[in-house]
């Protein structure tokens, strides 16, 4: 894959159009988690009416800053926390929460967690933390084969080099691998990745980025991963979603996203990265960081909003951000490109007041293909 060019150059939802729309790998409709009052503090909207669709084979980033919902919603798909509202559809099947449905739903979809140092127990070796899930799920028929064939899948060859090894005797990546044969081992058809190369070097990150996608080329399987680093959403993905304070509030293909965004969140999330353009001024987004427990009227957003801002008295009673909810953007295949604001037009390149953002975040196109994922 060309390392000027993103994951979604090549990725098997590139050509695929709204007529053909099968269902989603994973979907969520007006999904909600409220956590309830704790420390003296009110109830914490984390999740707060998501639609949201990963289709089969796809890469989606779900991008934000800590605290904004992303782990939160992660877990939910994978049946980890139940929602308070709305629904989690595994094909097109709604999720039941009742342990015979969870247990084969979760053999479906599994979870790989940002830190694989926790993750392992480190009284167990790497043949039996592979083998852990698909004991529990009573796949003991060919099971050292099937261990052997995850590890493999996931770089850690030959296999019988590590099935005796324990967590110390392996490097951070070796690790972040065995975290995910132990998902492959259950040959799942999706896989949600939380900050999967938050703790790892940076040729090491490069190394796992590359895997995912040979995971994705090779078994077809659809990856959703969240992250806050926008360029690890560039050198994989093939849509990224944008949340903030528990709502999703820009989507759309990683070239749109991130070359020409349209909500002023994701512009100021953007402009704090080394581009092409790096005489720019980066946009300092003032006022409290997201809470939860305290939602705004109106768009959640304002308050920090550089174009709100910049708008004068009447302008800014005119847009009616601080009055008027903004819709939850809809995850019909066919709708495109999206971006939850007042101040914006979805289909235009930029936001009225500003330039769109010009290179690869990060400088990611310029980046070896080792290092950037793509090689």
């Amino acid at each position: 894959m060309s390392a000027s060019a993103p994951a979604s150059a090549a990725g098997p939802t590139a050509s695929a159009g709204p007529a053909e729309a099968a269902p989603a790998a994973l979907e969520v409709r007006g999904l909600t988690v409220v956590h309830p009052p704790r420390g003296g503090r009110g109830p914490a909207r984390a999740v707060d009416g998501v639609d949201l669709r990963l289709e089969q084979g796809e890469i989606l980033a779900l991008i934000g800053e800590s605290g904004c919902g992303k782990s939160t919603l992660a877990r939910a798909l994978v049946g980890l926390t139940r929602p308070t509202s709305g629904e989690v559809l595994y094909r097109g099947t709604p999720l039941r929460y009742t342990g015979s449905a969870l247990k084969a739903y979760r053999r479906h979809t599994q979870l790989v967690l940002q830190d694989p140092g926790g993750a392992l127990n480190p009284r167990q070796t790497v043949f039996d933390a592979v083998a852990e899930g698909p004991r529990l799920h009573g796949l003991k028929e060919g099971l050292e084969e099937r261990v052997r064939s995850a590890l493999s899948r996931a770089g850690l060859r030959p296999p019988e080099d590590f099935l005796a090894r324990y967590p110390h005797q392996l490097s951070g990546g070796q690790q972040q691998r065995v975290v995910i044969a132990g998902a492959l081992a259950l040959d799942p058809a999706v896989v949600v990745a939380d900050e999967p190369v938050a703790s790892l070097d940076a040729s090491v990150r490069g190394e796992i980025l590359q895997l995912v996608l040979r995971l994705r080329d090779e078994l077809g399987l659809s990856a959703l991963v969240v992250s806050h680093d926008l360029g690890l959403a560039w050198n994989i993905a093939d849509r990224v979603a944008v949340m903030y304070l528990g709502r999703i509030v820009e989507v759309g293909t990683v070239e749109d996203v991130l070359l020409r965004p349209v909500h002023p969140y994701t512009r100021a999330l953007l402009s704090v990265l080394p581009g092409p353009d790096r005489g720019r001024r980066p946009t300092v987004l003032t006022g409290e960081a997201p809470d939860p427990t305290a939602v705004p009227a109106g768009c959640r957003f304002h308050p920090r909003c550089p174009a709100w801002a910049a708008l004068d008295g009447p302008g800014r009673e005119a847009a009616g951000c601080t009055v008027r909810e903004l819709p939850v953007l809809t995850a019909d295949p066919g709708a495109g490109r999206q971006a939850a604001c007042h101040l914006v037009d979805a289909a235009a390149d930029t936001p009225a007041g500003g330039a769109g953002t010009a290179g690869a975040p990060g400088g990611a196109a310029q980046a070896p293909g080792a290092e950037d994922g793509r090689g």
